[in-house]
């Protein structure tokens, strides 16, 4: 099975925020990989993965960072393929906003999707959602992932409907 999505991390600390990227992929039955390179520690290597990574069959790269947060940015610089951000909130972050702005603030010419604060699952969804452009199937399964969402609103609606208060309207 060759993977679609590729997981990066800058360090293994970072791997409960990523897995939930991974357990989205694994709902939608994408395949994919996870590893831990560090634009700091590891700077060849990043470079290595990033040129390499649309050869060896990858369509969207999934970066996770903590504080500086260099490494979804230096691998977007390096390949062509689209690369989405997740900000962590490490032990050496500033609140995680230094991780946000470092991954958000990228030069004109050098995108990285960017989605919230520790949001690896969102990041997993905007990554299937650029795959089911493609694939039929895969649009398929976030048609019925959204509609699921959707029920789950209705339903919540529902049974809202059931609450008494003495000035509800509703």
């Amino acid at each position: 099975m060759t993977p679609k999505v590729s997981i990066i991390m800058g360090s293994t600390s970072d791997l409960k925020i990523m897995e939930g990227a991974a357990a989205f992929l694994d709902e939608m039955e994408i395949p994919y990989e996870i590893n831990a390179l560090s634009a700091h520690r590891t700077p060849e290597l990043v470079a290595e993965f990033a040129r390499n990574a649309a050869a060896r069959g990858i369509k969207v790269i999934i970066a996770g960072a903590g504080g500086a947060a260099h490494l979804p940015g230096v691998i977007a610089a390096t390949t062509v393929l689209p690369v989405i951000g997740v900000p962590v909130k490490s032990s050496n972050s500033v609140d995680g906003w230094d991780s946000i702005l470092s991954i958000l603030q990228m030069p004109s010419g050098i995108p990285v999707a960017t989605v919230a604060l520790d949001g690896a699952r969102n990041a997993a969804i905007l990554a299937v959602q650029i795959i089911a452009t493609g694939e039929p199937a895969v649009a398929a399964k976030l048609t019925a992932f959204k509609a699921d969402l959707a029920g789950k609103i209705e339903k919540a609606n529902r049974e809202l409907a059931e609450v008494k208060r003495p000035f509800k309207t509703n």
